[in-house]
């Protein structure tokens, strides 16, 4: 192959040729060893509300934040993260490519990303790596979410830079990801933390979905995560190549995440959307240690707010974890837990059940509905969310801190109903009462105060559902 004839006086030009040669003479990486047939989100809904993955079945996307695993774990560190994360049901692990830090420092086993700083020269023995994470999350039945760069390296804004990307460059690194991972369980995940302030930046994000879009043949979706209190929809929303929409809604106590969520899924046209960065479990709130520190509770309310909100999915986080902070490694934000011990920390056991309630009813005709709630829905940690089935046929209503409430049955279906209280803390539902459905209906939580959140499970006595607690599969 010889490289075609550009005149001098167009380098830009030349150095785009030159890479694409490169890419294409690179050696095509060894078939990894088949695992299962592990489910990614590969299509939207035909009501654009929610996500199916390659077969045409509801992909419930349960997140990770686990930005740093490549860049500072070593396989048998990685391999343990994710044996936990896939027993605890996650779904997807969101993780960064071209690390803050990962172009000068290189990963555990000597390696980093680029040669020369260069994203049409990408270092093999790093994508090496890549490819042992992506391929024994696969094992283990997990999809990838894979970052193909964190924000500095197209817009700096603040961080470590510097900015590497061109639109030229930015297509050639997509189209090089999108061939090299065609075939594995990933979901792409453009953006990092930063927003698009100019149209430079928005070239440079097309470009590289349209690279993707080249290399995998469009066989994954493709999203955007933004920086605190954003959304893609921002931006982006009109763009054909963002699929669904993530929000940040960041790092603080009460934060109302579920008015972005609902900011989002009244869009049009309609995109799936979920909060791909809501308050950390073990973050110091609004990045100061003095205020004190999220816990499991603030995880459970923002999944839940969310959920019910319309969200077809959430991101459980750990501050310790998307890190990877261990002693003798310095701290980012007051980082507090080394992430073998942060690893268990209780917010992460109890995302499952979020995912088991969901899927324990049909799934691609839930819709947020908060005129189930009569009266004042309440603020802050007394928040009251309600979601149900389209027809009517099941209702989901979560009290945050145990508070009585009183929904409208006449909202519901059937003659007659049944309820459950699903304690979001260990999963476990308790039978409730049966009813007539007719009028109004008060509700008390079997217990009450910060901490004392429960979902109440309305069901048409009619239809054969299951009892909310654990995982069909």
């Amino acid at each position: 192959m010889t490289t075609p004839s550009v005149p001098d006086s167009c380098p830009a030009l030349r150095a785009c040729l030159a890479g694409l040669l490169a890419l294409a003479l690179a050696p095509t990486r060894p078939a990894a060893a088949a695992g299962p047939d592990t489910p990614y989100p590969a299509k939207v809904s035909e009501n654009r509300r929610f996500l199916l993955d390659q077969h045409g079945r509801p992909f419930f996307y349960l997140g990770d934040t686990a930005w740093e695993l490549i860049h500072r774990l070593n396989r048998e560190e990685a391999g343990l993260y994710l044996k936990d994360r896939a027993d605890q049901k996650f779904t997807v692990i969101q993780t960064v490519v071209l690390a803050e830090h990962g172009h000068e420092q290189p990963n555990p086993q000597g390696h980093v990303p680029l040669v020369g700083n260069d994203p049409t020269r990408p270092d093999e023995a790093y994508f090496a790596d890549v490819d042992w994470v992506v391929d024994r999350a696969d094992e283990l039945g997990l999809c990838t979410g894979l970052l193909p760069t964190w924000g500095d390296k197209w817009n700096k804004k603040w961080g470590r830079g510097p900015e590497l990307f061109t639109p030229e460059n930015a297509r050639i690194y997509g189209a090089y990801l999108g061939r090299r991972y065609r075939d594995k369980p990933v979901v792409w995940i453009l953006g990092g933390d930063r927003p698009i302030e100019n149209d430079r930046h928005k070239a440079i994000m097309r470009a590289m979905a349209e690279g993707l879009r080249q290399g995998d043949g469009g066989r994954h979706l493709i999203t955007f995560h933004p920086t605190g209190w954003q959304s893609s929809a921002d931006r982006l929303h009109d763009e054909p190549w963002l699929d669904f929409n993530m929000c940040q809604s960041g790092h603080a106590f009460n934060h109302e995440n579920f008015r972005l969520i609902a900011a989002d899924y009244a869009r049009t046209p309609a995109k799936p959307c979920l909060d791909a960065e809501p308050g950390y479990e073990d973050h110091p709130s609004e990045f100061k240690a003095s205020n004190g520190y999220l816990d499991d509770y603030e995880t459970r309310r923002f999944a839940y707010w969310a959920l019910f909100a319309g969200a077809c999915g959430h991101t459980y986080g750990c501050h310790d974890i998307w890190q990877f902070y261990d002693k003798g490694r310095a701290p980012i934000t007051f980082a507090r837990t080394p992430w073998r011990q942060a690893l268990v920390l209780p917010g992460s056991r109890q995302m499952k059940h979020a995912r088991a309630l969901i899927e324990s009813r049909p799934v691609l005709d839930r819709i947020p509905d908060p005129s189930l709630i009569v009266g004042d829905p309440g603020k802050g940690t007394d928040r009251i969310a309600a979601t149900r089935g389209a027809d009517g046929s099941y209702a989901f209503v979560y009290s945050s801190s145990g508070m009585p409430f009183s929904v409208d049955l006449g909202r519901l279906s059937g003659r007659g109903l049944r309820t459950w209280w699903l304690d979001p803390r260990s999963g476990e539902a308790r039978a409730g009462e049966s009813f007539a459905r007719e009028g109004t209906r008060e509700f008390r939580p079997p217990s009450r105060g910060k901490g004392n959140d429960w979902v109440l499970v309305i069901d048409d006595a009619s239809r054969a559902y299951r009892a909310p607690g654990g995982l069909a599969r």
